[in-house]
């Protein structure tokens, strides 16, 4: 692999909706804190208004409030919805955040998901795409240092400007979600974008994972860039266990409430009447539930459709208890992690060499054993010779 794998988790979050929500913020910031114990790379923090599950309505917030706990973790926005926000507000917030965070802030940018939301804030779901680029075409502009006067149907904007720059140089990582459409590609590679493939993980996005990355690299060949690789990142649905039958019966505890909380919002995950939901949702390949090997496996086939990734996001969810989800991240941490940094292959490589070389080494320690007991006796049969013990006398009494 030519791009170093990184690690990282998608919180949305999706949340069972008869727990106490103040106490849920809370083991958010939790996981969070045990990710980057655990040396996971990056952590990204969705904003939703509506529909019961998705609990974080300002990742920023939340960001700055995780930073003060964490040391080397990266924080992204996974997304600001930036149609239902003025652009000069989301560039300022997310300066300020760069500078608190020293520069662990990362920018995602999306037309927000939930059609809930839009209808809230009265915006017609129809036009949240071309306010997205428009937003992020003038957020990008005041990075850049311009001055912004500027007058569309949803924002005004006079002699707008930054008070301060961005603490990163030139400023924060921008990435753009995407999932089915190539809507998100096209400005991943108009503006050299990252992207954040929100859907890697079902069918529908993982069949256009190739499609809109290539979409991606044909715009930006347009523009006279390549595409960079090390900033692709697929978020994935996965829980581990020590077993799979360990993980398919843990899950029952919440996949039921998120599925049906996806089809809530909109009909898309079409269970056979009388199938067993967990079962269906395996062989469906709709996530990982299983062990740290069947996670590898996912991942090696996610490399067959996109030979090159940045990074693995796991989706953040309850489908487990609060337990046996640390669990699940910890053997991600613990198994999956290393595999594909190579970290354990120097090891195993020397293991190997000893194996091979076992018989010669035994012979050499038993040489090496024979030469020190020789040479122990001769030196203590010369001292025996050198002080003889006088008659009726042991040899305490020669040495003392």
């Amino acid at each position: 692999m030519a791009v170093k794998l990184r690690h990282g988790v998608f919180m949305a979050p999706f949340h069972k909706m008869d727990e106490n929500p103040t106490l849920l913020f809370q083991q958010d910031m939790q996981l969070i804190q045990l990710l980057d114990e655990l040396g996971f790379h990056e952590a990204w923090i969705g904003e939703h208004h509506s529909a019961g599950m998705e609990t974080i309505s300002s990742p920023e917030l939340f960001i700055a409030a995780v930073a003060e706990r964490t040391r080397n973790i990266r924080l992204g926005t996974g997304v600001v919805s930036l149609p239902y926000h003025n652009p000069l507000m989301v560039a300022d917030r997310i300066v300020q955040l760069d500078h608190m965070t020293r520069g662990r802030v990362m920018f995602g940018v999306g037309p927000g998901l939930l059609a809930s939301d839009a209808l809230m804030l009265g915006i017609d779901p129809s036009v949240q795409r071309d306010r997205m680029a428009e937003g992020l075409d003038v957020i990008l502009r005041l990075f850049n240092g311009e001055v912004v006067t500027e007058k569309t149907d949803w924002y005004t904007l006079v002699e707008a400007s930054l008070h301060l720059p961005p603490y990163s140089k030139p400023y924060p990582e921008v990435c753009v979600a995407s999932a089915v459409t190539p809507s998100g590609g096209r400005l991943a590679g108009k503006y050299d974008l990252g992207m954040l493939c929100v859907a890697a993980g079902e069918n529908a996005g993982f069949n256009a994972l190739d499609v809109n990355w290539a979409i991606a690299g044909e715009v930006a060949a347009e523009h006279g860039r390549t595409m960079d690789p090390s900033r692709l990142r697929l978020v994935v649905g996965m829980h581990l266990a020590e077993t799979r039958e360990e993980a398919l019966e843990q899950v029952r505890f919440g996949l039921r409430e998120q599925v049906d909380y996806l089809n809530n919002n909109m009909p898309r995950i079409f269970v056979p009447d009388g199938v067993d939901l967990v079962d269906w949702y395996v062989e469906q390949g709709a996530a990982v539930i299983g062990t740290p090997d069947d996670a590898i496996a996912r991942i090696e086939r996610l490399y067959q459709k996109t030979p090159e990734i940045g990074a693995i996001l796991l989706n953040a969810h309850d489908w487990a208890t609060w337990e046996h989800t640390k669990k699940s991240y910890e053997l991600y941490a613990r198994y999956v992690m290393p595999h594909f940094e190579g970290y354990n292959t120097p090891r195993q490589n020397s293991y190997d060499w000893v194996t091979a070389h076992q018989q010669e080494l035994t012979d050499k320690r038993k040489i090496a054993a024979r030469a020190m007991f020789d040479k122990h006796e001769a030196e203590w049969a010369q001292k025996r010779a050198a002080y003889p013990a006088r008659p009726g006398q042991g040899m305490e009494a020669a040495f003392g």
